[in-house]
This record gives structure tokens, sequence and C-alpha cells, in this order.
């Protein structure tokens, strides 16, 4: 297959830093272009996936993100080069809904936000136009009346990340400055087990600034370390170094990427239960799901007993780039031959592969 992919146009692909979204466009490009696919990626300028690319995407710029007019102007020269594709999976918000993408082109589109609020009704027309992926059972769940064609967990590459020995005597957190990630909560939990924590966070637009200063800087001390936003190679040897994650989420979260980031480094996640965090932790194997900062606490205080080798192989398996693939790639295949695909499905989440990923038959390559 010809396929192109649209990401969003403010952050590179892969991302130097913060970028959940970006991080898995890169993976799905690799992926695709494994399995002996055809892959052409329109991202923002500075991308480096090892892909064909859409020549003049525009500058990513983090001061911008989230601008309606800068996602407008890529989508519309993004789909003017996608002329000839098989098929088009965007990751923008505005592309599906674009009315002069190329005639005949089936359209996937993947809903990295939630389906409920302001959003929702972006999404509903989505699914006139495209099939669309959820990225987590609670997020589809969380709004029945749209009508999603697969639901298929993100994945990431295990083999680049370090596996680490969690041999640092800390805990961390890694996220966006805002009160929905919980740093908060992960500031008390930590003092109340007794643990150092080290924050790095992304803190870009002017409501994290102002949430850090009113809110965090005043808690920093010799045993809460503020590091900024790291890049990938720190970040994960933050991760690797780490007793535990602690990802104490405020909010129905669709998918948490740092949490898998951190099984892949062998580090357990200490959440609450909420969003898809329990899709993607087993409970007393790989973290632990609690509420409440005592709570969390004293699971943080357990984190040492578990083995980090169930946590590295729950990134290998459940979360694998070739699981990702060809569960995306089951997708395309359908939507070829059918169209777009509008039903609920139930996949199983603990899929596990049994044979490396194959290209697709030569009946739709």
């Amino acid at each position: 297959m010809r396929i192109g992919l649209i990401a969003p146009p403010w952050i590179p692909v892969p991302p130097p830093a913060y970028g959940g979204i970006e991080a898995i466009v890169d993976v799905l490009a690799r992926g695709l272009t494994a399995a002996g696919h055809e892959v052409l990626l329109a991202a923002a300028a500075g991308s480096t996936c090892p892909v064909p690319q859409v020549p003049g995407a525009p500058a990513g710029d983090l001061t911008r993100v989230g601008a309606g007019s800068d996602e407008l102007r890529h989508v519309v020269s993004a789909y003017e080069a996608m002329d000839g594709v098989d098929l088009v999976h965007d990751h923008t918000l505005a592309g599906p809904l674009y009315r002069h993408r190329p005639n005949q082109t089936a359209i996937i589109a993947t809903a990295h936000g939630p389906l409920i609020g302001g959003l929702g009704g972006i999404y509903q027309a989505i699914t006139l136009e495209a099939s669309l992926i959820a990225i987590s059972h609670h997020q589809a769940n969380a709004a029945p009346e749209i009508k999603i064609s697969r639901i298929i967990h993100h994945s990431i590459d295990a083999a680049e990340v370090p596996l680490g020995r969690g041999e640092g005597g800390y805990a961390c957190f890694l996220g966006r400055m805002n009160p929905d990630k919980g740093l908060l909560q992960a500031i008390g939990t930590a003092r109340v087990a007794g643990m150092p924590l080290r924050i790095a966070a992304k803190m870009n637009s002017r409501d994290e600034h102002e949430y850090f200063c009113a809110v965090i800087a005043p808690l920093l001390g010799p045993d809460v370390e503020y590091l900024g936003e790291l890049n990938t190679r720190d970040k994960y040897a933050l991760l690797g170094d780490a007793v535990a994650l602690l990802n104490p989420i405020q909010w129905p979260e669709p998918f948490g990427m740092v949490m898998i980031e951190s099984l892949a480094a062998g580090t357990p996640v200490i959440a609450t239960r909420r969003g898809s965090a329990p899709e993607i932790i087993d409970d007393g194997t790989t973290g632990f799901l609690r509420a409440g900062i005592r709570e969390l606490a004293d699971a943080l205080g357990e984190a040492k007993t578990l083995d980090r080798r169930n946590c590295r192989n729950a990134a290998e398996t459940r979360f694998s780039t070739t699981r990702m693939t060809f569960e995306h790639l089951q997708l395309y295949e359908d939507a070829l031959t059918r169209g777009p695909i509008r039903t609920r499905p139930t996949p199983d989440h603990h899929w596990t592969p049994t044979a490396p990923l194959r290209p697709t038959p030569s009946s739709v390559t």
C-alpha cells in the first residue's frame, strides 16, 4: 500500500522531547515501512523520521501549539501532496473534515483527545468522513454514540529504550505542567512516602508557567527537584534509574504514553485508576492503581518488590510496534475494501504477537 500519514504541524516527528502524537506517528511510519509499505509523511519542519516527507511543512513553533490557522494551512498542503496514495491516516483534528481531499482515497483518523465534551461533536462529524480509531477502551466507552472503527492501543519500540535497574533511590514524574496530570498529588505522595521526587515536565504555554509559579514552585526543595523538559535520552535515563513513575492523573486521559515509556525502561508505574490506566497497568505486577495520597504513598513503598522484567515484557508484547502496526494494517485493508468502518469493536487489549509481522496480502498492495 501507499500510505499517507499526516501529523500535527507543531512538533517534529519524532519529537525531540515532549510529543506523544508525534512519537506514535514515528513508530507507525517505521512499522509500516518495515512491513513492506510505502509511507509519505506530512509533519513539522525538522522531522527526522526516515520516510519520504511532504516538502514545505510549516516550521514547528511550540508557542503556537493548537493554533487552528496553523493546522488548517498544514492540512491543505498535506492533502495536496497526498494525491496518488491509497489511503491517508490523519492525526490532525481538522484534516478528516477537509472537503478537498483526493477523490476515492480512504481516510483513517485517530482520536487523540476525549470523545466527550467540546471535541465530541467534532469526532462525531469525523465518523461521517473517515474510519475512526480510539486509543483505549475507556475513551471509546465514554461516548457510545460515536461509531468507532477500531480500538488500538499505542506502542513503543522497547529496543530503543535502555532497561534501567531502578537504583537511583527516587520516584519520578513526567508530563505537562498542568493540574490534570497530577503533579501536585505526586509531590504529596513522594513526601508521605519519604522518597525524593524528580520532575521532568513540559512548560511552554502561559497556563503552564502560571501553574508552575503559583502552585509547584513553592513546593520545590531538596527532596523535590524540577529538571525542566528533558530530551529523549535523558528522559529514559531518568525513568530507568527511578524506583517508580508517579502518574496520579486527575482526568480521564485517553492514553498515557509516559506509562508505556516507563514500562519499557523496566520501571513500575504508580497511578490513579482513571482513564486508560487500568488498561495499561497490571495492578500488583507492573505497578499499582490506587486512590488518595496515603494509598499512593503505600504503593510507592512497595514498588521495589515488583519484578522489573514484567514491566519490560509488557512493553515488548502488549505495547509492541509489531502489535500496533498489525492492527492498523488490518483496519487499512478493511477500509480499502469496504469503505469507512463504523462498528464498535471489542478487541482483546492483551493481544500478543505469535509470529513476525508480514506485509499484507498481495491483493491490497
